[in-house]
């Protein structure tokens, strides 16, 4: 942190040129870099001084703590300068930058702020401040996107989903038993995201409890191996709608991210399958049930080093769909 020269000040009556040594040899430390010797010289230099020039000792030492690092004893100088002169603006300005060093934003500022009512001219404190307010728009920005990261929360975005579940399934418990369903598996996916930046490609089942046999049908299915080529792909997709026949599902979710497509490479091509949600990698979630089928694509993005998903975005399934229909179709009138 960059950090103003240090103080010559005044030898006081009892100090003599002792006192005066010791202080221009650890300015000349502090100069060089030698920031523990200046401190260990500063000291010296307060012991001898018993007037209130040791005032600009205790700013010095501050000074030297400051770059050492070691800032509950840099603060106690601050104090201690303030104490001793509570109308110079220099106390205020260490404090100020110990502060900062600290991380307490509020506070620094507060100091600062107090540091330009005694020396409204300084441009040096002005542009501390500008940086504060800058540090703390930051702060609150990093604290929002861990928010976002720690509290995934899905449901609050597929409320017309969950209107059109609610319209084809009469039955609330097996609607809302497949809202959950969804719910769950994409926010499962979001975390796995935020942590590692990847997802695993898998298809997941909705089990019936009743008629499934659990010691026989898993409620996953990797298929990472399902896009590398159409013979692949094609193999997939006749397998799930086996399984999901066999193991009584009442639905499916695939999860994959975009980077891990090669066939088919939904996001290119033209008219309504033309890609409108930019390069950068993310989810895909498509839902599969017997009368409905949906695929969302939740985007990633990168801030302040964080991986971050956004909100996800419906897509339209007859143009993006990411493996045609699994379950045999049923009309809402069946």
């Amino acid at each position: 942190m960059a950090e103003r020269g240090v103080e010559s000040g005044k030898a006081g009556s009892n100090g003599g040129e002792a006192e005066k040594s010791l202080k221009d040899k650890g300015n000349e430390f502090f100069k060089a870099g030698n920031y523990l010797k200046a401190a260990a010289l500063y000291t010296q230099a307060i012991k001898l001084d018993p007037s209130n020039a040791a005032l600009y000792r205790h700013v010095n030492r501050a000074a030297a703590f400051l770059s050492l690092v070691k800032l509950s004893k840099a603060l106690a100088d601050a104090e201690t300068t303030i104490k001793l002169n509570p109308q110079w603006e220099k106390g205020y300005f260490r404090k100020g930058s110990v502060l900062e060093a600290m991380e307490k934003y509020d506070d620094a500022l507060a100091a600062f702020e107090m540091a330009l009512q005694y020396n409204p001219q300084s441009a040096e404190v002005s542009r501390k401040i500008k940086r504060l307010g800058q540090l703390q728009k930051e702060k609150q920005r990093a604290q929002e996107l861990e928010s976002l990261r720690s509290n995934v929360n899905m449901a609050k975005h597929l409320d017309s989903f969950k209107s059109e579940l609610s319209a084809n399934y009469g039955a609330e418990e097996l609607w809302k038993e497949m809202f959950s369903f969804l719910v769950e598996t994409m926010e499962t996916a979001v975390k796995s995201w935020h942590e590692t930046s990847k997802v695993d490609t898998r298809v997941y089942f909705l089990l019936d409890k009743e008629k499934t046999q659990t010691d026989k049908f898993a409620p996953a299915v990797n298929i990472d191996k399902a896009f590398e080529s159409p013979h692949t792909h094609s193999n997939c997709f006749t397998y799930l709608r086996q399984y999901a026949e066999e193991s009584f599902s009442k639905a499916a979710c695939l999860v994959t991210s975009k980077s891990s497509i090669s066939y088919p490479q939904v996001w290119k091509g033209q008219g309504s399958r033309k890609w409108k949600l930019g390069q950068n990698d993310g989810i895909f979630v498509q839902f599969e049930s017997p009368s409905i089928r949906n695929v969302w694509f939740i985007p990633s993005s990168k801030e302040k080093g964080q991986t971050l998903c956004r909100d996800p975005q419906a897509l339209d399934i007859g143009a993006h769909e990411i493996l045609p229909r699994i379950f045999k179709e049923v009309s809402k009138s069946s």
